[in-house]
């Protein structure tokens, strides 16, 4: 007899409201002081900033562990070799796609922008494959990653690596408390491999196996429940700190930036606990919105930093306010992303398996 499985569409809600996120804080970059592929004329010094910093240290995060969390349920359903041909699919699909046709323009605008090239995007191409996209700035073209599609590739290789661990069974595991993540995590600030996103990717690993084994078990709901408080408080202080402290005097290489990682850490779990909280208290039901949020949030996440690109690219030395063009920029660039998406790559099957949705 097939198992039936029930839906938690808190992840769904979740994994929606974090791609409007990740939406806004690309739009962001736009202004903010950080380096990014394309920057207006003009950077706003700190109430951008303040956004981008306090988005940032949440919003990859929450994607891997809802990642983790949704393993469990993929697992129940499928056996290897469908989970791996399922990961292939979902993930190595759009990835693809995305290197070789969505990425080009992308660092040709960077190019274009920073006086790094002068010629037509076709003239361009060829030169795409010539040297590691490592930086912005850099000058090497290919961006075997796809930029902001990094999420992709990481998440499918967490997901074929950590599937030995996943046979390990949960109730080998789950002794540990989930209040010691930050504990653990913290320990993975002196591991350095690759930082993309604001984080580390052993940073991110953790995350995507705490949320397979932990965050996922109803225990983790029950212990949230009781000590909510706490973490809202944790979260309130935490974000206080590590945005001031990290405007004022930004430590780079001395003990106090051990301190400022366990603040940032702590800061990051304690926003994670809350979404988690809320999420499943008061996003519990499902609707039109969130049926069709759902199946778009993938396609979206692919479409919207070249769009945000693009725009950005021709907008950025209007004579405008800065207010003026985020808010042209934030507009203009969602409904160009949902006209693509529903009148245009919902509808045709080809496109559909290439931006990881099911076919028609």
């Amino acid at each position: 007899m097939q198992k039936t499985f029930h839906r938690q569409y808190d992840l769904d809600w979740i994994r929606v409201i974090a791609t409007i996120g990740v939406f806004l804080y690309h739009c962001s970059m736009f202004v903010n002081p950080f380096p990014w592929h394309v920057k207006n004329n003009v950077t706003e010094g700190e109430a951008v900033l303040v956004f981008s910093l306090f988005v940032g240290a949440w919003i990859m995060p929450v994607f891997f562990a809802v990642s983790g969390i949704s393993i469990t349920y993929t697992l129940k359903k499928r056996t290897f070799t469908q989970y791996v041909k399922e990961r292939l699919k979902r993930l190595g699909t759009p990835l693809l796609f995305g290197v070789f046709i969505l990425t080009p323009p992308q660092i040709y605008l960077e190019r274009l922008a920073n006086n790094q090239f002068h010629d037509s995007y076709f003239s361009f191409y060829p030169h795409f494959f010539e040297g590691v996209y490592l930086d912005f700035g850099g000058t090497g073209n290919f961006a075997f990653f796809g930029l902001h599609l990094w999420y992709l590739l990481v998440l499918l290789i967490f997901s074929l690596l950590a599937f030995p661990l996943f046979k390990i069974g949960k109730r080998n595991v789950q002794r540990i408390h989930f209040i010691l993540l930050p504990l653990i995590l913290f320990a993975t600030g002196f591991i350095h491999t690759q930082q993309l996103g604001g984080w580390d990717l052993i940073f991110y690993f953790v995350l995507f196996l705490y949320g397979y084994f932990f965050l996922s078990n109803s225990a983790f709901k029950q212990g949230l429940q009781a000590t909510i408080k706490l973490h809202i408080g944790i979260a309130l202080i935490t974000s206080i700190v590590y945005i001031t402290w990290f405007m004022i005097d930004y430590p780079h290489h001395s003990a106090l930036a051990i301190l400022f990682f366990a603040v940032k850490t702590l800061n990051c779990w304690s926003l994670l606990l809350c979404i988690f909280y809320l999420a499943d208290k008061y996003l519990t039901d499902s609707n039109r919105f969130l049926t069709y949020g759902s199946e778009a949030s993938l396609p979206f996440y692919i479409l919207h930093q070249p769009i945000i690109l693009t725009i950005g690219y021709f907008i950025r030395n209007f004579e405008w306010g800065i207010p003026t063009k985020l808010i042209f920029l934030i507009t203009v660039s969602f409904v160009v992303i949902m006209l693509c998406y529903h009148f245009v790559i919902r509808q045709v099957p080809a496109l559909r398996v290439l931006f990881g949705m099911k076919r028609i």
